[in-house]
């Protein structure tokens, strides 16, 4: 299941650099200002986090493939739907269901390693998630050289391809059955049986849960925005060509990758303060960056110091509510799609109106939710988040 898990990861990596690759061209064939831009790649995470939500119940209860086939076969419909002579409404429309198909197989692969590691998971889960980081590292050049010679479509349809291969090999790997809820030693009983349907809904009604989403929201908008608004970073705040906007892509990806590798190559498994200080870390970057006339050093350098975040936050959630990890999980990604569809939107609107510069430097303050968050997670013994 982990290759499949990598393979699935790296195609939902070069999903969400779809938009940021192709920004040039996309504004100039609809007439897009930043605002406009920015709802595309904010309407792709949105269509992430409906799929990542209803994943959850879904992932928790009935067998996984069928749900791994339909949802590659609906991110690579929408994907090859799209076309060059679209109107923007009907893109809109695209990227929310290309969204929804890649947020399904999103929490059921993390929902499966958290199942098969439990306390261990967060290595693991790093090292699939950085899959995702390496898929949009490559995706982006990959998607200007497509563009160079078939248009921008074509990164969209090749995207649709390895869906479809995706959910081929599905059917010919073991994917687990659904785990049943137990007590945190293994042992059933009535009184556990009995709080299942409780613990269920816990993930988001108990306080202990907030941490998980507010993280997951702030990293995922910052995540999402660095995408969208590198190629107009570079051309308008630093008089830079698109190439280096491009490259500038790569290289966040590359340092997310890299943050993402470092725990999953430790000894030890890590635990929220490394978010908390991958947060700091970055809200320093983003606030002095526009000093720096170099964008693939500050987007590297934030990539770097976020890349932990998002894996040891699902790691971590699934760890803190056993009994409903396919919605704790969801739950959290659902979060961080959320964040991922506001805050571009809203950095997009700061750059019409301030200049992009102010737009990139202000997400400082969602690195600092990010290591705020963080601070409030405390280790809870297995049963006590119940």
């Amino acid at each position: 299941m982990l290759p499949l898990g990598f393979a699935a990861f790296l195609a939902f990596g070069s999903v969400l650099v779809l938009v940021g690759a192709n920004q040039a061209a996309l504004a100039r064939d609809l007439s897009l200002d930043l605002s406009r831009t920015s709802l595309l790649g904010s309407t792709l995470v949105l269509g992430i986090g409906i799929g990542v939500v209803g994943a959850g119940p879904l992932v928790d209860r009935h067998p996984r493939r069928p749900l791994w086939v339909a949802s590659m076969g609906l991110a690579a419909a929408a994907l090859l739907g799209i076309g060059p002579r679209m109107e923007y409404a009907r893109l809109l429309v695209q990227l929310a269901v290309v969204g929804i198909g890649i947020g399904l197989y999103d929490t059921l692969i993390s929902t499966v390693v958290v199942e098969r590691f439990r306390e261990r998971a967060a290595r693991p889960m790093s090292a699939v998630h950085s899959a995702a980081t390496l898929g949009a590292m490559l995706g982006s050049p990959l998607a200007a050289w497509l563009a160079a010679s078939n248009g921008w479509a074509a990164s969209f349809h090749a995207a649709g391809i390895a869906h479809l291969a995706l959910a081929v090999a599905g059917l010919v790997v073991t994917l687990p059955p659904p785990a049943r809820s137990a007590a945190c030693a293994g042992v059933q009983d009535a009184a556990a049986e009995a709080r299942r349907g409780a613990s269920s809904r816990r993930p988001l009604l108990t306080p202990a849960f907030a941490p998980f989403a507010l993280a997951s929201f702030a990293y995922v908008g910052i995540e999402s925005a660095i995408t969208v608004f590198a190629v107009p970073y570079a051309t308008q705040a630093h008089g830079l060509d698109a190439a280096r906007g491009l490259a500038s892509i790569s290289v966040f990806w590359l340092g997310l990758f890299a943050g993402r590798l470092a725990p999953a190559a430790l000894p030890f498994s890590p635990d929220a303060r490394w978010i908390a200080a991958g947060g700091a870390a970055s809200a320093g970057v983003l606030a002095l960056g526009g000093a720096v006339p170099f964008p693939e050093l500050v987007f590297g350098a934030a990539g770097l110091a976020l890349g932990c975040v998002y894996p040891l936050a699902v790691a971590l959630v699934g760890q803190r509510f056993p009994d409903a990890r396919g919605m704790a999980t969801g739950f959290t990604a659902g979060a961080g799609a959320l964040g991922g569809f506001v805050v571009p939107w809203l950095h997009g609107a700061l750059g019409d109106r301030f200049g992009v510069n102010t737009a990139v430097a202000s997400l400082a303050l969602w690195s600092l939710v990010v290591g705020g968050a963080a601070l409030l997670v405390r280790r809870t013994p297995c049963g006590e988040a119940r």
